[in-house]
């Protein structure tokens, strides 16, 4: 069965006006999501993920610039399928055509989501009466049976509720109610599980994937946690210093990962299987976007560097047909060399607990 295209970014360049002059948050990246599928986005603090998909949204801040770039989205519009760059779109054509209604998005802290003053019934019901003029009967009806699809007990009791009735697991539940009470092509997850316990968490994590498996909906995760996107995704892109430096599916990007920052995130997941007690951090710090950079931006924390990579910035190489990396360890001209020997115990050890889970011993 063939794959459907729901959203195709192309060359997308952001840029932000600040005091100290033009600051460069996304430079030049392609993205392909398809029905259904996951991919995850992921990279430290400052890579330009949340960026790249407020973009999407249309709801980045006023001092930032799209300067190039598009954002193809295909959706069904009177039973006849089209494909628009909705970065043409003015903020109204957005509120009214996109946002919610066709891609929804849950952020990281549910409280910043919802209004404090308004019930529960009515914060889930107001998408439904704003976009479809659903009878308030009907749009409250399915409202509970998304508190129910969520998880939530007595949901009609709940329907009652204030935000600060809540705990912080029960909100992020009501927010992923909220994102799909319009029944959504793509919902959008920007680290909606930082704020939570790690059991909370791992429900969360585990609700998402179970209402993608009912829904068909399509999910971008936005993540600085490898173990995340393992449970989540089959299609990684790790971004550094607003680009896309390494994509692969899933299995490609922990099993067979070719950029050395890529194997910094690895190494920096905690497991407790390794045999030193300290925990790895990638050296030095992410670049200073507002300045203008000459070479590779993880040129000065690759201890991997080839000369060529403080002169000129690698473009993304294939290695199969699914993952691409942007180092110059790829190319020809590369000396030889060998992955660090934790990263390698590191990946055996993962592909051992990947068989186990799944029932294959040798």
């Amino acid at each position: 069965m063939a794959r459907e295209k729901v959203l195709e970014i192309r060359d997308l360049t952001i840029s932000f006006k600040t005091h100290g002059g033009k600051l460069q948050a996304v430079r030049g990246i392609d993205l392909d999501l398809y029905r259904g599928e996951t991919i995850a986005i992921v990279g430290e603090s400052g890579s330009g993920k949340s960026v790249t998909v407020k973009a999407i949204m249309g709801i980045l801040s006023k001092n930032g610039q799209i300067e190039k770039g598009e954002i193809n989205y295909t959706y069904q519009d009177k039973e006849v399928e089209v494909t628009k760059n909705i970065l043409e779109f003015s903020k109204k054509q957005m509120r009214k055509t996109i946002n919610g209604k066709r891609i929804a998005m849950i952020f990281q802290d549910p409280m910043t989501s919802l209004d404090p003053t308004m019930s529960i019934g009515n914060q889930v019901m107001e998408g439904m009466r704003t976009h479809y003029k659903t009878p308030k009967k009907e749009a409250y009806e399915k409202a509970v049976r998304l508190l129910e699809l969520v998880g939530i007990t007595n949901p009609e009791e709940r329907m009652k509720s204030y935000p600060h009735h809540l705990s912080g697991g029960m909100r992020q539940r009501i927010v992923i109610a909220i994102a799909l009470a319009c029944d959504p092509d793509v919902l959008i997850c920007d680290e909606p599980t930082t704020a939570l316990d790690v059991t909370i968490q791992a429900k969360i994590l585990e609700l998402i994937k179970d209402i993608q498996r009912k829904t068909g909906i399509s999910v971008i995760y936005i993540t600085h946690d490898l173990g995340v996107v393992a449970k989540v995704a089959d299609y990684v892109n790790v971004m550094y210093a607003g680009r896309i430096v390494e994509k692969g599916t899933t299995d490609e990007i922990f099993y067979n990962p070719q950029h050395p920052y890529t194997w910094g995130l690895l190494l920096a997941m905690p497991d407790l299987d390794t045999k030193t007690s300290k925990l790895y951090s990638i050296p030095g710090n992410p670049p200073n976007m507002a300045k203008e950079m000459t070479g590779d931006p993880f040129y000065p924390r690759n201890a991997y560097a080839l000369h060529i990579d403080k002169e000129k910035e690698p473009d993304l190489m294939k290695v199969t047909d699914s993952h691409f990396a942007a180092t110059w360890l790829l190319s020809e001209d590369s000396p030889a060399y060998t992955l660090p020997a934790e990263l390698v115990e590191r990946i055996e050890r993962m592909k051992g607990k990947e068989e186990v889970a799944h029932g294959i011993t040798s």
